[in-house]
């Protein structure tokens, strides 16, 4: 089935009917503030909300508003959730798909670019939406998604399964944008919660379930990449993370010391203190460590 909101494509094709992944009752509410509103600035001052300030603000965009993107490309944006980077790709590139599971993010989404006529949501699952896609892009991106690969894909060893499967839609000389957190970012030492489960010293323990959420480190990821078929890739160290980056580096220009001051995270819960961070990372940048222990990743491969 296929409706629109205003110039937003909406495909149902896929849908199951039920949204399998959901904050709750406050994606009602972001419903209800991107239908009448379109400055979300004063709104997260007044909410003082985490998932308003989340899901709402324009920071979040800053993870790809710098990537040099063909004004002609196709992208397709897996995990769009409620739209907080798709703005960054359809002001950028000519075509873009986004897939979610959940109806009422992707609703949030497309009221919030409601003017984009060169985007089109498809709301489901990716295994289902997989099936419906008969083009293949210039970019596939998964921003904070590949860490969900193992609930989400049906295979053992899903997050290799998962980055195969999505090489079958990147054209020859397409580029497969990933954001997700390192388990060993410094921030987690110094005393903040694992972002998706809340708990401390959840990565440094590598405690995580099978088929759950799961984060990696560096070189596990490299060695994922490999093992996925992937002929290239190029890492990008965004700080103080992916989800609020205030600078993106890379290793042709890395963070000098004294650079990396704002380390106080973790705006949805509590935290330790546990050691200045700031003269951390100055150690940790001396000793030309800095790639293993950034809080974040951006990583852009080629087949």
């Amino acid at each position: 089935m296929i409706e629109y909101v205003d110039k937003v494509k909406m495909n149902y094709s896929v849908y199951s009917g039920e949204d399998l992944y959901t904050d709750g009752d406050i994606e009602t509410e972001l419903l209800d503030i991107v239908k009448n509103n379109t400055d979300f600035d004063s709104i997260i001052y007044e909410k003082k909300s985490w998932p308003v300030l989340y899901h709402l603000s324009d920071i979040r965009e800053n993870i790809l508003s710098w990537f040099p993107f063909e004004k002609e490309a196709s992208v397709l944006e897996i995990g769009a959730g409620c739209g907080a980077v798709t703005g960054a790709l359809t002001d950028r590139c000519k075509r873009v798909v986004s897939v979610d599971l959940s109806k009422r993010r992707s609703l949030i989404n497309a009221y919030r670019h409601h003017e984009a006529d060169n985007l089109e949501i498809i709301v489901g699952n990716f295994e289902d939406a997989y099936k419906i896609i008969d083009e293949k892009f210039d970019y596939i991106t998964l921003i904070g998604v590949f860490e969900y690969s193992g609930l989400y894909i049906h295979d053992e060893n899903a997050p290799e399964s998962f980055l195969k499967m999505i090489s079958k839609l990147l054209k020859p000389d397409g580029k497969l944008i990933i954001a997700i957190e390192n388990r060993l970012g410094l921030k987690y030492f110094a005393g903040c919660r694992e972002d998706h489960l809340g708990k401390f010293f959840v990565g440094i323990e590598n405690d995580y379930e099978d088929n759950g959420v799961c984060t990696y480190s560096k070189n596990e990821l490299i060695r994922i990449f490999s093992n996925s078929g992937y002929s290239g890739w190029k890492f990008y160290y965004p700080y103080p993370d992916y989800k609020f980056p205030e600078t993106i580096y890379s290793d042709e220009r890395l963070p000098q010391k004294g650079e990396l001051y704002s380390n106080i995270r973790n705006f949805d819960s509590d935290r330790y203190v546990i050691f200045d961070e700031t003269k951390a990372y100055d150690g940790i940048i001396e000793a030309g460590l800095f790639g293993e222990f950034s809080n974040s990743f951006l990583v852009v491969l080629e087949r």
